[in-house]
């Protein structure tokens, strides 16, 4: 099937949950491989090096937390996919999941249809490479970094430099999601002094331009760009 190559790795100490999202993502046809706790997850990733792993916060040995930051940790996890997939629905549960690492969080429960889109959709980074990284195209979006130049539906928009500079970082990696720290270092430079809604103007003003779907607060942590 289209998907054999890709290996999820599930880490969750309740059976009957694993194996529902074990059935729900067999059926795409993806290498599915999982473990009760963190220490195993572990161990198991850094035998496959799996594209993405969905983890659960609370475990035995380790918990979700701390076996994510203990991967992100190591270079060969880089461009592993972590996605929480747990009951903890708090804010500082939240943010504690992406200080850690992660890429995404979801609450249970979720239905498994739900489940596997957001699956496919944190996928897509592997499968949709852009060849030149200089040029990002998108639904109706066409980002130029060479020509310094966005298309929207066709028409050609003015984007500040910050504002060009931001919505390139975001749109870079889809779905991956920026904590504002990262983005006022990479777009403003860590010895720029601005205020702290900086970002939210910026975001403000390219959602006037090209509208809301593209770009999604995550409360508390930052933003990600997402395709509509």
């Amino acid at each position: 099937m289209k998907n054999k190559n890709i290996k999820i790795l599930l880490v969750d100490d309740e059976p009957d949950i694993l194996e529902i999202i074990r059935f729900n993502l067999d059926k795409e046809g993806y290498q599915i491989s999982m473990a009760s706790n963190g220490l195993d997850a572990i161990k198991i990733a850094e035998k496959i090096v799996p594209h993405l792993v969905i983890l659960d916060i609370m475990m035995p040995h380790l918990d979700g937390i701390e076996t994510c930051g203990r991967l992100r940790q190591d270079d060969r996890f880089n461009e592993t996919i972590v996605m929480f997939l747990t009951a903890r629905g708090e804010d500082y549960s939240h943010i504690a999941a992406f200080d850690a690492g992660a890429d995404d969080y979801v609450t249970k429960p979720v239905k498994p249809k739900v489940l596997v889109s957001k699956v496919k959709g944190l996928l897509r980074r592997f499968k949709k490479k852009v060849p030149d990284r200089d040029r990002l195209e998108f639904k109706n979006l066409i980002i130029d970094r060479d020509a310094y130049k966005v298309i929207f539906r066709g028409k050609e928009l003015y984007i500040p430099r910050k504002e060009f500079e931001l919505m390139y970082l975001l749109a870079s990696n889809p779905e991956k999601v920026f904590k504002r720290e990262n983005i006022m270092n990479k777009v403003w430079g860590s010895n720029v002094l601005v205020g702290d809604r900086t970002i939210d103007v910026h975001i403000r003003k390219l959602r006037e331009k090209i509208g809301d779907n593209f770009f999604q607060t995550v409360k508390g942590v930052g933003y990600r760009f997402v395709q509509p």
